[in-house]
């Protein structure tokens, strides 16, 4: 691959929709990487990323697709390489990106993923659904090039940050014992773990712990499918100041309840109900998520959006979707 990679001259660097800790994480250590093997690079975000990760070294060689649009044609020209990290079908990178991605003839397709059922739309695909991670796959990557020594406490950091943050700090059973390896491995190059742990989890305003309060207040349980769940309009996030990321982990704590094995949160957003699955027994939600939604993701993780402005009857309906899902 690195012999690939090299004879190329300019990469773009695509993360989906709603950055998160894996896909900045990813993206950011690839540029790192490509950036010291001589390939100029640049990051592609859809969308604004959670201010937590303002911090991340490297994150400053990125624009934001939605507040740069005048930019992107330029950039797709100059461009003769594409990595598509955490996603798997092109759609993921919204309406700004994805004309792009459906037109790339004179340039190869590098697709990084470990989320199920891809599109296989990339002339050079690493996907494996068992992995932790991409930020997982990365580092693959880059010990299958033979240059582990390149891997600076930058490069590190941010392979760290999607370490942790998609498996729920190693709690997850994506976790594998090379996980831990590739943990300890970053750990021996010098990053602080505590620090990166503190300036993802550890900064919250007091608006957000207000609401986080509000939120748990709201929990409903559904008897019949063992759900859990919570809704957020736009309306009362407005309440306590929201910003992006704030809600982030609110589907864990409806898991986190006894006797309780899946849980959904929804949070309108605009014109949009974003939505989160999770569970920890048998039902898979990517492919609930999908046959509903059209959305996906892993078996006990999972996401969608759905255009509506009515968050209640979204709710409602899901929970009938979820009946009849379990009922087959």
């Amino acid at each position: 691959m690195k012999e690939l990679i090299k004879t190329k001259k300019h990469a773009l660097i695509l993360s989906h929709q709603g950055p998160d800790g894996d896909s900045i994480g990813s993206s950011v250590s690839l540029s790192l990487y490509l950036s010291k093997i001589g390939v100029d690079n640049k990051i592609i975000f859809p969308d604004s990323y959670p201010s937590f990760y303002s911090w991340v070294n490297g994150i400053d060689n990125s624009i934001v697709a939605s507040e740069n649009l005048e930019l992107l044609n330029d950039l797709f020209i100059k461009s003769d390489l594409i990595f598509c990290l955490d996603f798997n079908h092109r759609k993921r990178v919204g309406v700004n990106l994805s004309p792009f991605l459906f037109n790339t003839s004179n340039k190869h397709v590098i697709v990084i993923d470990h989320h199920t059922n891809p599109e296989k739309f990339g002339d050079s695909e690493i996907i494996d659904t068992n992995a932790s991670s991409t930020c997982e796959l990365v580092f693959n990557l880059i010990k299958k090039n033979g240059d582990l020594d390149l891997i600076d406490v930058s490069i590190a950091e941010s392979i760290y940050i999607g370490l942790i943050t998609d498996t729920g700090s190693f709690k997850y059973s994506s976790v594998s014992s090379s996980t831990h390896l590739i943990a300890s491995k970053l750990k021996d190059i010098g990053l602080n773990h505590v620090d990166i742990h503190d300036n993802i989890f550890d900064q919250n305003s007091v608006s957000k712990i207000n609401l986080l309060g509000y939120a748990l207040q709201k929990i409903k349980i559904d008897q019949k499918s063992s759900l859990a769940y919570l809704m957020l309009s736009k309306r009362e996030l407005e309440q306590f100041d929201f910003q992006k990321g704030d809600s982030e982990g609110f589907v864990n704590y409806c898991l986190s309840i006894k006797n309780i094995k899946n849980a959904v949160f929804l949070r309108e957003d605009k014109s949009l109900i974003k939505i989160s699955f999770r569970s920890k027994g048998d039902v898979k939600m990517n492919e609930f998520s999908q046959k509903y939604y059209g959305g996906g993701g892993h078996q006990n993780a999972a996401g969608a959006a759905v255009e509506s402005d009515d968050i209640e009857l979204v709710t409602k309906t899901l929970i009938e979707n979820f009946r009849s899902f379990c009922s087959v």
